[in-house]
């Protein structure tokens, strides 16, 4: 009887106990699968524009980003004029905008503006380990996180997104290739692709438009109605003259133009476009310097330096000589 009623008397703990251990693992289970279900935009760029594409480049020398991104924006990039073999240099890619500008959100709030880079290499250059990074580096890229294209193309860098107050100039730690241990590299020049991003994309790689985008009706009519629809959208119809009805669904975030009553024709705006961002593409040049070609620089600018001092002592040589003889 003693022992029945300690267990007793314990019950009520272990089953609350027990509560909180089934709430703590469903709760971890939801949070994982939403996690795992419902990526969040950071993870989804900018892989999910790029990894539909072998290479971001097209022949045409468009970066695929464009494909989305479809406002044009300024980039600029800066790159040495030469590097040395199996160093380190830093490429800086800017992504300039003006301050304090919000982008709306996927769900139609206001948003800090985020940005991203694409940094294409000659093949054989890569991001260079961390442990050849200089304090300098270290730095220059404290919250920057660098993405390989692909696990075959270790020469294309992608980073993104980032806060865009915070990294308007991106630091790519870049490490050159040593020919002497690499036949297919040869010292000279080589091109870099740089793109720079800023902003959210008006299409998906689906095709269909996002709501940082300008909607149109896509056919002739007057506004019948405006309707709120799900998760902040509106759905609007229009009647065309033959007495047809169709509606557009503009999703949450732009901002209405039109009104009932209104009549517009086919390819008329229908909201405001929201984009504040854009993207830009831009090539530079570096030359992988061989130690033998400055070497020789050298010589011939010591050899010319020689050669001069010599002609003029051969000049004051000459004088002295045509003073002797009175000419």
């Amino acid at each position: 009887m003693k022992t029945l009623l300690s267990t007793n008397l314990h019950l009520p703990n272990s089953n609350i106990t027990m509560r909180r251990l089934i709430a703590l693992f469903f709760g971890s289970l939801v949070l994982g699968l939403t996690m795992l279900i419902g990526p969040t935009p950071s993870w989804a760029y900018p892989f999910w524009a790029q990894q539909n594409y072998e290479n971001p480049r097209e022949a045409t020398g468009k970066i695929v980003c464009a494909n989305c991104h479809l406002a044009k924006m300024t980039t600029q990039a800066e790159v040495p004029q030469s590097v040395g073999a199996d160093s380190v240099f830093k490429a800086v890619v800017k992504v300039p905008y003006k301050k304090d500008l919000v982008e709306l959100g996927a769900d139609g709030t206001e948003v800090p503006l985020q940005v991203g880079a694409v940094v294409m290499l000659p093949d054989g250059f890569k991001l260079a380990p961390q442990d050849r990074w200089t304090e300098d580096i270290k730095e220059e890229t404290q919250g920057v996180f660098y993405t390989q294209y692909s696990e075959e193309k270790d020469n294309i860098i992608l980073v993104g997104p980032l806060p865009g107050d915070q990294n308007k100039e991106i630091v790519f730690p870049i490490l050159s290739p040593d020919p002497s241990s690499n036949p297919d590299i040869n010292f000279g020049k080589y091109s870099i692709h740089v793109g720079g991003n800023r902003g959210r994309g008006q299409v998906y790689p689906t095709g269909e438009k996002s709501n940082n985008s300008i909607f149109n009706a896509s056919e002739e009519g007057t506004i019948s109605s405006i309707k709120p629809g799900e998760n902040g959208s509106n759905i609007i119809t229009l009647k065309a003259e033959s007495g047809k009805s169709f509606t557009e669904t503009i999703p949450a975030g732009p901002t209405l133009t039109i009104s009932v009553g209104d009549k517009v024709s086919a390819g008329d705006p229908l909201t405001n476009d929201p984009n504040v961002g854009g993207f830009g593409q831009l090539d530079a040049e570096v030359v992988l310097q061989s130690p033998g070609r400055i070497y020789g620089l050298l010589a011939f600018f010591a050899s010319v330096t020689i050669a001069q001092i010599l002609l003029v002592l051969k000049k004051k040589q000459v004088e002295k000589v045509q003073a002797a003889e009175g000419i």
